[in-house]
C-alpha cells in the first residue's frame, strides 16, 4: 500500500504523550500489516526507584507519597482527571508495564520483544489488527468487565480493579507466556497491583458483583463468570452446560478445591449436573459447604 511504513521508531519516552491511545492509533494507521513500532517507556517501578534514590530519608518517602497522589491517583479519578491533564498536558505520566502493553494490544499491536536499558523498557511491537476503540477500558477504581453469562450472552461484571489499567487486553498474552498455577489462576501475573492483591485476598474486589445479583444477571451459587479467552479454554461440553444457567457469586471451586484447569472443569461439570437435577438442593448444599471451607478451613482461590 503506497504511503505506509514498514517500521516506525520513537526515541523519546511515551510517558510524555497526552493522548496516548490516539498516538498509537495514528502509528498503526501508518504501518503496513505486520509493520513494526519501536518505542520506550519509563515504568512505575523505575520511577519509584529514581525518586527513592534521588532524595534522602524521609524526604524521598514524602516525595513518593505526594507523587502517588498527584501522578498515579489523580488521573484515574473522574473529578480530578481533567484538571490533571490541563496542568500537566500529559507529560511525565506514570505508566506501568502492564498498562503500556495493554494500551498497545488494545490498539492492534502484539509484543515481539522487550529490553531493559538506561532505566527504560524498550519494546518492539507488530501490527496485527485494527484498534478496538474501547471507550470504557479498566481505568477507574470501579470497573465493568465483559463476561459470558446465561445463554452465552455477554454482560458486564462489576468489580473493584485489582490489576493495572488496560490489563484485560493482556489475558491471552500473559496466559501464553506464563500458563496457569495451582487453583487455575495465571502464574506470575505482573498485571496485579500490590493493593489489588490485598483486595483479592479478602474478596473485597468482588463485592460490587452484588449489583449483578440485583440485576438478575447472576445468582448466589454458580460457576464463575468467565472472560471470552478463559471460556475458550474449556471443552465444548462444559461450555454448552455453563450457559444453561446463570453464573454465581460463590463458585463450586470452594467445595472441591481443584488445583488444575482439568480439575476445575471436572468440579464445575459435577456441580452443573447436580444443579440440572435439583437446582435448589444443589445450591443450598454448595453454599454451606463453601461457607465451611472458607470460614473454618481458610480456603481461598489464590
Amino acid at each position: 500500500i503506497m504511503g505506509l511504513e514498514e517500521i516506525i521508531i520513537r526515541d523519546k519516552r511515551i510517558n510524555d504523550i497526552q493522548y496516548l491511545n490516539k498516538y498509537f492509533e495514528k502509528i498503526i494507521s501508518n504501518l503496513i500489516d505486520g509493520g513494526l513500532f519501536k518505542g520506550n517507556v519509563e515504568t512505575y517501578s523505575v520511577r519509584y526507584n529514581r525518586i527513592k534514590n534521588k532524595f534522602f530519608v524521609p524526604i524521598n518517602f514524602i516525595h513518593l507519597f505526594i507523587d502517588t497522589l498527584l501522578v498515579r491517583i489523580a488521573p484515574k479519578l473522574s473529578f480530578t482527571k481533567k484538571l490533571y491533564f490541563i496542568i500537566t498536558r500529559g507529560k511525565g505520566r506514570v505508566l506501568s508495564k502492564a498498562e503500556t502493553y495493554g494500551r498497545l494490544y488494545s490498539c492492534g499491536f502484539e509484543l515481539l520483544e522487550e529490553e531493559y536499558k538506561n532505566d527504560k523498557v524498550y519494546f518492539t511491537v507488530k501490527k496485527v489488527s485494527e484498534p478496538t476503540f474501547d471507550m470504557n477500558p479498566s481505568y477507574s477504581f470501579l470497573i465493568k468487565l465483559d463476561r459470558i453469562g446465561y445463554k452465552g450472552k455477554t454482560f458486564k461484571v462489576y468489580k473493584l480493579r485489582t490489576m493495572r489499567p488496560y490489563s484485560e487486553y493482556l489475558q491471552e498474552y500473559i496466559y501464553k507466556k506464563n500458563n496457569l498455577k495451582s487453583g487455575g489462576k495465571i502464574k506470575d501475573d505482573f498485571r496485579i497491583s500490590p493493593f489489588g492483591k490485598i483486595l483479592r485476598k479478602f474478596w473485597i474486589d468482588e463485592l460490587p458483583m452484588i449489583i449483578n445479583l440485583i440485576k438478575g444477571e447472576m445468582k448466589i451459587v454458580g460457576v464463575r463468570p468467565l472472560s471470552k479467552h478463559y471460556f475458550s479454554l474449556y471443552n465444548k461440553e462444559l461450555q454448552s452446560l455453563r450457559i444453561k444457567s446463570k453464573p454465581g457469586l460463590i463458585p463450586p471451586f470452594y467445595v472441591d478445591l481443584p488445583k488444575s484447569l482439568d480439575e476445575i472443569m471436572e468440579s464445575e461439570l459435577k456441580y452443573l449436573s447436580l444443579y440440572k437435577k435439583n437446582p435448589f438442593k444443589t445450591d443450598f448444599i454448595y453454599f454451606f459447604k463453601s461457607f465451611f471451607n472458607i470460614i473454618f478451613k481458610r480456603k481461598t482461590s489464590s
